[in-house]
């Protein structure tokens, strides 16, 4: 893999750790600027509507710029308005910036994509794509659980500049390593791409992706409580859990993007079958400090390994839109990371229990599951042979005819 995937994988980690550390930095921030813990957490709705919106806005926007050039600029603004965060003593501006910021880490991400699987072989898109959203996996390994420790002994501002500090080098090691390349607008038109990705097959990968990542997130925003009112682990035991499900996620993504390449549909359909299952399971045994450890491991490795691989699937099929399957596949996303955690939500309001949140992941992938299945079925040749969401070989031979 090019040494500039790694780059751009060190700028997504800057970004992640920063979508999601405000998990531990809401009451400082709260107590701080003089607002309830509710509207704190309102910090993080703004952000992922801002991933939602602005990825597709601004894969558009950037059409125009080559692809270093956007990198730039949106790692660029993503810095600045950490440094700006970290130092208002206003809400409505901390508010401001966490919209911005979502907005330029939407359009990194977007064209990172793009970029990324243009950097590599038409068959290795799996490993490209791996190697970025290793970037996310790794924040929630150490970036979340860092930020949360520079919130404890040196305040919420730390972490905003933590964030910023990281970005640095990333943006001079782009200047540096990643090609300069030519302006998007010149490889199609913007109505050409919306009609590309009109495509069933990709409506279908992408609607996919949003379940299984509601699955993950719906989970791992109350795994708190989960492992201690239900398991009955302390307190501190939370970040360590919190890492644990990252270092599985980073496997997961690791693994997808050596074998989702080659077989993606019984990679896809096998991964999913185990990751409902484990949902179930962990639902079932949450109680037992064991089981809980290692499901807590080996869910997060199952659910970015499959939700890598749907993303990469997207890609694959989204050849006719090379500048804005980035952005849908990263506004896919962020929708289920949005419904993820409100489903959940739902499910304990009503008295459910800390449960609740797995029955609810466990039924979002089933769904995914079915649609899934449903969908290979509909595209199995009268033959008998296996179909594909989108074959890296067929994608080749048709790029060798064109």
């Amino acid at each position: 893999m090019p040494l500039a995937l790694y780059i751009l994988g060190l700028a997504v980690f800057a970004q992640g750790t920063s979508e999601f550390m405000l998990s531990g930095l809401g009451p400082g921030i709260a107590a701080d600027l003089d607002v309830s813990l509710s509207t704190a957490g309102t910090l993080t709705s703004a952000f992922a509507v801002g991933m939602i919106v602005g990825a597709p806005m601004m894969a558009v926007l950037s059409r125009r710029w080559p692809r270093r050039t956007a990198l730039l600029a949106f790692l660029t603004t993503f810095l600045l308005v950490h440094v700006a965060g970290a130092l208002t003593t206003s809400f409505a501006v901390l508010l401001a910036t966490r919209v911005v910021g979502a907005l330029a880490n939407a359009g990194f991400l977007a064209v990172a994509l793009v970029a990324a699987v243009g950097m590599v072989e038409s068959d290795a898109k799996g490993r490209a794509t791996s190697v970025l959203l290793g970037g996310v996996t790794l924040a929630c390994v150490a970036g979340v659980p860092g930020g949360a420790l520079l919130g404890q002994f040196w305040g919420w501002r730390s972490a905003f500049w933590a964030v910023a500090l990281v970005s640095v080098p990333a943006i001079l090691a782009i200047l540096r390593s990643v090609p300069a390349g030519a302006p998007d607008a010149a490889l199609s038109d913007v109505r050409g791409e919306l009609r590309s990705l009109r495509g069933p097959r990709l409506v279908v990968t992408l609607l996919l992706g949003a379940l299984v990542n509601g699955a993950t997130f719906c989970t791992f925003t109350y795994l708190s409580p989960v492992i201690t009112d239900v398991t009955g682990f302390s307190q501190g035991w939370v970040p360590a859990l919190l890492a644990l499900f990252g270092a599985g996620s980073f496997a997961g993504v690791t693994v997808a993007g050596r074998f989702a390449d080659a077989r993606p549909v019984p990679f896809l359909l096998t991964g999913a079958a185990a990751l409902l299952a484990g949902w179930v399971l962990f639902a079932l045994t949450a109680q037992h400090p064991v089981a809980a450890v290692v499901l807590v491991l080996v869910q997060g490795a199952l659910s970015f390994g499959v939700g890598s691989a749907l993303i990469t699937q997207a890609l694959y099929a989204a050849t006719g839109a090379p500048t804005l399957a980035g952005g849908f596949a990263t506004a896919a996303l962020n929708v289920g990371a949005a419904i993820g955690p409100v489903g959940g939500g739902i499910a304990l309001s009503a008295g459910l229990g800390h449960r609740s949140p797995l029955w609810v992941s466990a039924l979002l992938v089933a769904l995914a599951l079915v649609t899934g299945i449903a969908t290979v079925g509909k595209r199995q040749s009268p033959s008998g042979n296996e179909s594909r969401w989108s074959s890296p070989q067929v994608n080749s031979a048709t790029q060798r005819r064109g």
